[in-house]
């Protein structure tokens, strides 16, 4: 099967899906929006199964991949009144502590994408964790539509609680060397830069282009950040230059990437946003970032 790319679709046809994904506008928006751009409503709705994430070819390391180990996990979470659930991963037949990476999913939930991204940072030899947010209305349902549904009616400071809650266990987890970073993709990403302003144990920050926090709180930031940022990707890229400045004043040590002519979303390899070049050099920036700070 032949995969798309953003070079497939008009850049008015991608700007409309970001809206879309985002929740500026809704499925019938996007479809109403997208037929003057497609021709017709067969079309449109064409357009959007296209742009739909594709778990399954995208798939690299497999749930029962014998490398691993994998399980759900739950703890309480004081902050945010209730549980936390996730995904972990960890190579198989290691017994000691690990570094330890907590993975921040996208506005949908803890997807198969996202479990997907967690084994491979086992793979990579981390523990790998990944909350789900949307545990306290069911879990993850399924379907994309429905995940951002549930997902714009969560209480965003309980969400926000419950990841706080998630990082500041980590460190006290039984099998985690207490060397815990955390790595974030849109929602994920901001999330990982307000994480880094309250968490001061917090020992490395990957953002994937996800949106900056109260400059006011920068100062208190203690990890290193690696911040990568899509260029073609106006929404999130307006907030970078205070960010920087921000960063530069409180002399945090952060490493930024601006990937020229990609998309919001170009880590994500389920979708036609996904280019393959400048996520295989994020990833491995990443990596290399992590194994160095979390040592």
């Amino acid at each position: 099967m032949t995969r798309l790319t953003a070079k497939d679709f008009q850049p008015e046809v991608l700007q409309l899906f970001d809206r879309y994904v985002h929740g500026d506008i809704s499925r019938r928006g996007f479809l109403d929006s997208a037929v003057t751009l497609a021709g017709s409503a067969a079309a449109a709705a064409g357009l959007l199964a296209a742009l739909n994430p594709q778990f399954a070819i995208a798939q690299q390391v497999a749930p029962g991949d014998a490398r691993l180990q994998t399980r759900y996990q739950a703890f309480d979470s004081p902050q945010g009144n209730g549980t936390v659930r996730g995904y972990l991963a960890k190579p198989a037949g290691v017994s000691g502590k690990l570094p330890t990476v907590l993975v921040i999913h996208e506005n949908r939930g803890l997807n198969p994408h996202i479990e997907d991204i967690t084994r491979r940072l086992a793979l990579d030899g981390f523990l790998a964790f990944a909350p789900d947010a949307l545990y306290s209305v069911g879990g993850y349902p399924g379907d994309e539509d429905k995940a951002r549904e549930l997902f714009s009616k969560l209480d965003a400071t309980k969400t926000l609680n419950d990841f706080l809650a998630a990082a500041r266990a980590l460190l006290a987890f039984p099998e985690s060397s207490a060397r815990v970073g955390a790595v974030g993709f849109c929602y994920g990403g901001g999330v990982v830069n307000i994480l880094a302003t309250q968490v001061p144990e917090l020992a490395a920050g990957v953002a994937f282009y996800g949106g900056q926090p109260p400059l006011q709180d920068v100062p208190r930031i203690k990890a290193p950040l690696l911040l990568h940022y899509a260029g073609v990707d106006e929404r999130i890229n307006a907030g970078w230059p205070k960010f920087e400045a921000a960063l530069k004043a409180a002399e945090t040590r952060y490493d930024a990437f601006i990937y020229a002519g990609v998309q919001h979303g170009f880590n994500n390899d389920t979708t036609p946003r996904f280019d393959a070049q400048a996520a295989k050099l994020a990833w491995l920036r990443t990596t290399t970032f992590l194994k160095k700070n979390l040592a």
